[in-house]
Parts: structure tokens; C-alpha cells; sequence
């Protein structure tokens, strides 16, 4: 069995040099294209039925065991900044460091607006928020946050090619939780305290819990919440990520979408994991793949790649 390594974008390695072993390896590599790219061609390290992505419902499950029976869409507190073109994501859960004090102020002035929409939302973690929608609701398509941080706002509102019914009811909603969260007291005190404000919320993720989730991995390594999640509903053991990779018996998937250096990936991952000829997948964000293997070596005449971007 094969490892394999979640990267980022081939363009993080932009102007980056490869290494004599890695640029003769990925040469004599076979490419491939994965389908989707971007932030969901995680979805292709688990069979998922009925098929879809349904983050939201997965990481529900992980939290608190009860995403069964419902449909279910996270809602996750967000900081978006106008500029001169419209407005940018610049931040997401995580990364706005709320408090549980935060939640206890936000959500009482949100609940009624989407009460009213005939859905539930909740926080279980400052971080993770989610609604609960009825059974057979409709969805437009949302983009997941790391796709859409540091773009155009305009270009990845809900269903932002969709002039349906349900898309405009969908940009109609977060545009009247924009102006209570604007609106709130507790904002400013953010403000003065030199924390961001949250000013908007992020839909992702939609879905109801699958009936079946499979993967292929012996051990999936991961620092990422939804892959945690689907790992645990498809009971692959599941741990965060080492420091660089080492041989094994194979059949581990490394996650390493999230890593922002592009000489330590090589170094600490490519690197070795080349070297050591087992055989390995290189799956990048943008779409492209690399399989190497072994018998790969007897193709002397194929050129080292000379840069990954």
C-alpha cells in the first residue's frame, strides 16, 4: 500500500527550487488530475454514500453525536473587511479567537432570524456553529472558507451563480445576520479590546449525515477538523500530524494542506518520502497528482520536473 500526502497549491512552491532526487522522481512520475480540486478534493479520500460532502453533519457528529435524523449546515462566525471593490473573508473560527463569553452575546440576537427561517442555530464550540434545517430542505451550492479566504466576498456568496428562489433567500439571510452582528454592542467591545469584530458568518458544509463512509487508509494524519470527522465515521484510526514523515508499513494519508512552508514540506516530507522509493501519491490543491513507484526508476530518459509551479 501506497502513502499519501494532502498539499497545498503547487503555486506555494513558487520560485522554490527542487531537490536533485525530488525533481528525478516527480520527472519519471505518472500525473493524474484529481476531480474535484480545491478545498473538497479531500472528499476523494473517502467513499461517501449517498455521495456528497457533507461537512457540516460530520463534524455535528464528532461534536455532539446527534446530526442524525437532520439536515445540517455549519454557520461559522467570520470577519469579512470592505475595500475599495466590495469585501474580503479575513477570518473564520478559529482564527478570531472566540470566547464562550462571545457566543453568549452573538447568538441570542441571531437566534430569532433564523427561527423565523424555521431554523435552529447553536454553538457547541466557539468556534464550530451550526443550523439544524428540517428534513428535505434545499441548498444552494456554498463554498467551504478556505476556498473563499483573502477573495472577493461578491464572488463566493451562497449560490452566487444561482438566480433561484432558495440561493437569494440564502445571500437575503446573511446579509441581515451582517447587519445585526454590525449592529451588536458586543463588537465594540471586541474592537476595544483589539480583537476583530464578527460581522459576518461563513454557511458551509451542507448536507445530512451519510449512511456510509469508507477509506482506504490504514491511518489518516490530520490536524484538520473535518477530515477527523469523516475518519471517525469511517473508524480509520486517525492522530495529528508528526513532524516529518518516516517509513512504514504504508497505507497513510498525511494532511498537510494546512502547512505554509514550502522548503519544509520538501525537506521534511518530499524529500524523503522520494528517497526512500515506496511507492506514494502526491495529491496538491490545485488538482494535480503525482503517483510514484518504485519500477519508475528504469525511466532514465524522462527530464527531472524543474519546478513544481
Amino acid at each position: 500500500m501506497r502513502d499519501t500526502l494532502l498539499l497545498p497549491p503547487r503555486g506555494r512552491f513558487a520560485g522554490v527550487a527542487l531537490p536533485a532526487p525530488v525533481a528525478r522522481a516527480l520527472g519519471r512520475a505518472r500525473q493524474a488530475t484529481l476531480d474535484p480540486p480545491g478545498a473538497e478534493a479531500a472528499a476523494g479520500v473517502f467513499e461517501v454514500l449517498p455521495r456528497g460532502w457533507p461537512a457540516a453533519a460530520a463534524t455535528r457528529q464528532r461534536d455532539c453525536g446527534d446530526a442524525a435524523g437532520s439536515l445540517w449546515l455549519r454557520a461559522d462566525p467570520a470577519h469579512v473587511r470592505p475595500d475599495i471593490n466590495g469585501a474580503r473573508l479575513l477570518g473564520y473560527g478559529p482564527a478570531l479567537g472566540l470566547t464562550a463569553e462571545d457566543v453568549d452575546a452573538l447568538l441570542p440576537a441571531l437566534r430569532p432570524l433564523f427561527g423565523d427561517a424555521g431554523y435552529a442555530l447553536d454553538a457547541p464550540t466557539p468556534t464550530r456553529w451550526y443550523l439544524r434545517l428540517p428534513a428535505g430542505a434545499r441548498l444552494p451550492r456554498f463554498v467551504a472558507p478556505e476556498t473563499a479566504l483573502g477573495e472577493d466576498l461578491f464572488d463566493h456568496l451562497p449560490g452566487a451563480d444561482d438566480t433561484g428562489p432558495e440561493a437569494r433567500r440564502w445571500r437575503a439571510l446573511l446579509s441581515e445576520a451582517q447587519v445585526v452582528l454590525h449592529n451588536h454592542p458586543h463588537n465594540r467591545r471586541r474592537l476595544d479590546s483589539g480583537r476583530v469584530a464578527v460581522n459576518s458568518l461563513w454557511f458551509w458544509g451542507g448536507g445530512a449525515l451519510p449512511q456510509t463512509v469508507r477509506s482506504a487508509h490504514a491511518a489518516i494524519h490530520t490536524d484538520d477538523e473535518v477530515l477527523d470527522a469523516f475518519a471517525r465515521l469511517a473508524r480509520t484510526p486517525v492522530s495529528p500530524l508528526p513532524e516529518r514523515w518516516s517509513a512504514g508499513s504504508g497505507g497513510r494519508l498525511f494532511d498537510l494542506r494546512a502547512r505554509r512552508d514550502a522548503e519544509a514540506l520538501l525537506r521534511d516530507w518530499i524529500a524523503p518520502l522520494a528517497d526512500s522509493r515506496m511507492p506514494a501519491e502526491l495529491r496538491f490543491a490545485d488538482g494535480a497528482a503525482f503517483v510514484l513507484d518504485p519500477a519508475q526508476r528504469w525511466r532514465f530518459w524522462r527530464a527531472p520536473l524543474s519546478m513544481l509551479a
